[in-house]
């Protein structure tokens, strides 16, 4: 039973540390490096995430303006 404890606590929390805002925060990371890379379509995929999955974060209104800029680009 105590091994069972022992890998169960872990994984459970790696699963809720993968939830919530700072997901948000770590994709909006990850898209400004991928635009900084000029790896624009990855970014917007990225910028396209947040908004489906955190609409209401503050990495989401950053998304929206990044989409936006990207969108009038060629």
């Amino acid at each position: 039973m105590n091994r069972v404890a022992t890998w169960i606590i872990p994984t459970l929390l790696v699963a809720i540390s993968a939830c919530g805002p700072d997901q948000a925060a770590q994709l909006l990371e990850t898209a400004q490096f991928e635009e900084r890379q000029t790896n624009r379509v990855h970014a917007k995929e990225l910028y396209e995430e947040i908004l489906r999955h955190y609409p209401d974060s503050p990495a989401a209104k950053i998304a929206r303006t990044r989409l936006t800029e990207l969108a009038d680009k060629p």
